[in-house]
């Protein structure tokens, strides 16, 4: 490999790797990091991005794609993953709905709310059950009301279970006496946004859908070139042609990102937060 080869080359890596950026600030990045990012499940795909890198590199000789390939696995979920991450949030928010419609029924009952809290647990959907139970147990160890209920929209992580505790907050505040008139409201409109929210899902389930269609026709034709047909696709191999078709896959990859946020749905952010509750 000439000195003018290799240079040109490693220019395409960085190209690949400027790909890389621009992906990530199209898409976004986690809204906040959480413990044990390095899971399994993703040391897996960092596993698998690799061997597609290393593939793809001795198949076709182009650094390029074969980053932008390694790129592609390791950002496929984030990218590609909203159909999936859309059922997650539309089945946390019906149980967010059933939640709430179980702590108004037993506030009718005459319960305080301490105890009525902790009694949602049994009933209460997968999804936020785990969260629940250890709002129960703080209550059980008599931490106070407000910082736990706090601690609970930490744990749920979903702008409207921030609605349902900051409502539940103001009541404790107030000692009000209509909490039961204000969770039916609350439960009947998470029941219309969840109404909405499937409707939204089931038109974009076609978008994403395309994207992925274009996506994987777009990969299995470059590569199905470089193996079947080098003739066809010898220039890219030279120094220049690596070069351009860097340039081809950062202009492809900005396309993806931004098909891809076409599709996603976006949610609105949390507005309470809380600080850590002493065990």
């Amino acid at each position: 490999m000439s000195p003018r080869t290799a240079l040109a080359l490693l220019a395409g890596a960085g190209v690949a790797a400027g790909v890389l950026c621009i992906v990530v600030g199209v898409v976004g990045t986690a809204a906040r990091p959480r413990a044990g990012w390095w899971t399994r499940a993703r040391l897996r795909r960092a596993g698998v991005a690799a061997a597609a890198v290393l593939a793809v590199a001795v198949l076709t000789r182009w650094i390029a794609v074969a980053v932008a390939v390694g790129v592609l696995v390791c950002l496929w979920d984030r990218l590609f993953g909203g159909t999936r991450r859309a059922r997650v949030g539309i089945a946390r928010l019906e149980a967010l709905a059933g939640w709430t419609e179980s702590l108004r029924d037993l506030i009718a009952t005459g319960l305080a709310l301490p105890e009525a809290l902790p009694a949602t647990v049994a009933a209460a959907a997968d999804p936020i059950r785990g969260p629940l139970a250890v709002m129960a147990d703080r209550l059980a160890a008599r931490q106070p009301l407000e910082p736990t209920l706090l601690a609970l929209a930490d744990d749920l992580d979903d702008p409207g279970a921030d609605l349902v505790v900051a409502t539940l907050i103001l009541n404790s505040r107030a000692q009000g006496r209509a909490l039961h008139a204000v969770l039916s409201s609350l439960a009947a409109s998470a029941r219309s946004e969840l109404a909405v929210r499937r409707a939204v899902e089931a038109e974009r389930r076609s978008t994403r859908r395309a994207v992925q269609f274009v996506v994987t026709t777009t990969v299995v034709t470059a590569l199905g070139l470089a193996v079947g047909n080098p003739g066809y696709v010898a220039p890219y191999q030279s120094g220049t042609g690596q070069l351009v078709l860097a340039v081809v896959v950062g202009i492809f990859a900005v396309g993806f990102a931004w098909l891809s946020r076409l599709a996603a749905l976006p949610t609105p952010d949390r507005f309470l937060s809380a600080p850590e509750v002493g065990s």
